[in-house]
C-alpha cells in the first residue's frame, strides 16, 4: 500500500512538473494569447492521456487479459471508416464548413454508441473467451479497414488527404470549448470508473468467483463497456485514434504500483498516460521543434510493449 501511495504522489508531481514546463519554456510575448494556446494543448493531452490509461484497465479486466486495449478490437478502424464516409459523402469543403463543436459531438457520439455494441457483441457470451474475442476484433478491424480502403481508393486526392490527416492523432488546433466539453464527461467517466473500483477488483477474480460472492458480474460489466466507449470515443473524436497508448500506460502501472487494487490501477494509469503524452510533446515540440512525432512514436514504442507482452507469455 506505502509503494502504491508513492507511486501516485510521484506520478502527481512528475506531471506537474512537466506542464509547467510545458506552459512556461520560452514563453515570449503574446504571452496571455500564447498561454490559452498552450493551456488548451495541455489539457489535450492529459485528458486524451488519463483515459486512454484509464479506459484500458477497465477493458483488461473485463476481458480477463492484460495485453488487449479497446482500440485493438477495430476501434481505430471504424473512426477511419466514419471519417471516410463522410468525405465520400459531403467532401472535404463540406466537411471542413461543419462546425468543430458539431462534428464533435456527432463523432463522439456516434463512435459511443458502436463501441459499446462491438463490446457488448464481442463480451456478451463469454467475457472469458478472449481468444475468440481477439481474433472477432482483428478480423473486424480488418474488414473496416478495407472497406475504408476501396471507398479511399475513389476519392479525389485533394479529398483523400483530408481522410489521411484524420487518421493519425493530431493534439493541435482543439477548440477551448470542446476541450470542456470532452473534459467533462472524460472526469464522470474517471470517477464513476473509481466508484466502481472495488467491485472490479472482484470482477478480475472471474467471472464464476465474482458470482460466488454476490456480485452482479453482467451489470457491472456493463457499466463499465459503457464508460470505456465514453473514454475511448470522446478521446478519439477529440484528436483521432490512438491505438497503444493505453497498453504503455497499463503495462507502466502495474509495474510501478505492483498492486492489483483499481482504485490505485486506475489513477496510475491515467497519470502514466498524461506524462507519456505532455512529456512526448514537450520533448518534439519544445526542444526538437516537431510538431507530429508525438503519435508515431507512441503507437512504436507501444507496438514493442505489445510484442514484448505477447512472447513474454507465449508458451517454451
Amino acid at each position: 500500500m506505502a509503494r502504491s501511495r508513492l507511486s501516485l504522489i510521484a506520478l502527481t508531481l512528475t506531471l506537474l512538473v512537466l506542464a509547467t514546463a510545458f506552459l512556461t519554456w520560452q514563453l515570449r510575448a503574446p504571452m496571455a494569447f500564447i498561454l490559452e494556446l498552450r493551456t488548451t494543448k495541455l489539457a489535450t493531452l492529459i485528458c486524451v492521456g488519463a483515459a486512454s490509461g484509464a479506459a484500458t484497465i477497465l477493458f483488461q479486466t473485463v476481458a480477463m487479459n492484460r495485453l488487449l486495449t479497446p482500440s485493438l478490437v477495430g476501434f481505430d478502424a471504424l473512426f477511419v471508416l466514419m471519417q471516410t464516409l463522410l468525405v465520400a459523402l459531403i467532401g472535404g469543403v463540406g466537411v471542413a464548413q461543419i462546425p468543430g463543436a458539431a462534428r464533435f459531438l456527432i463523432e463522439a457520439a456516434v463512435l459511443m454508441s458502436a463501441s459499446t455494441a462491438l463490446f457488448w457483441v464481442l463480451l456478451r457470451r463469454d467475457a472469458g473467451d478472449i481468444t475468440r474475442m481477439i481474433l472477432t476484433g482483428v478480423i473486424l478491424g480488418v474488414l473496416l479497414r478495407g472497406l475504408a480502403s476501396m471507398i479511399q481508393r475513389m476519392l479525389d486526392p485533394s479529398e483523400f488527404a483530408v481522410v489521411q490527416q484524420a487518421m493519425f492523432a493530431s493534439f493541435g488546433g482543439v477548440d477551448s470549448d470542446i476541450m470542456m466539453v470532452a473534459a467533462v464527461v472524460l472526469l464522470v467517466s474517471i470517477g464513476m470508473a473509481l466508484w466502481l473500483a472495488p467491485s472490479l477488483d472482484v470482477v478480475a477474480l472471474g467471472r464464476g468467483t465474482a458470482r460466488g460472492l454476490g456480485l452482479d458480474h453482467s451489470r457491472i460489466v456493463l457499466i463499465a463497456l459503457i464508460l470505456i466507449g465514453a473514454m475511448v470515443s470522446v478521446s478519439t473524436a477529440l484528436v483521432g485514434p490512438i491505438i497503444f497508448l493505453g497498453l504503455l500506460a497499463a503495462s507502466f502501472a502495474r509495474l510501478l504500483t505492483d498492486t492489483h487494487r483499481h482504485i490505485v490501477l486506475i489513477p496510475a494509469a491515467a497519470l502514466i498516460g498524461a506524462v507519456i503524452l505532455v512529456a512526448g510533446q514537450f520533448v518534439f515540440e519544445r526542444l526538437l521543434g516537431s510538431q507530429s512525432a508525438l503519435a508515431v512514436v507512441v503507437e512504436f514504442f507501444g507496438g514493442l510493449m505489445f510484442l514484448f507482452l505477447v512472447l513474454r507469455k507465449a508458451p517454451r
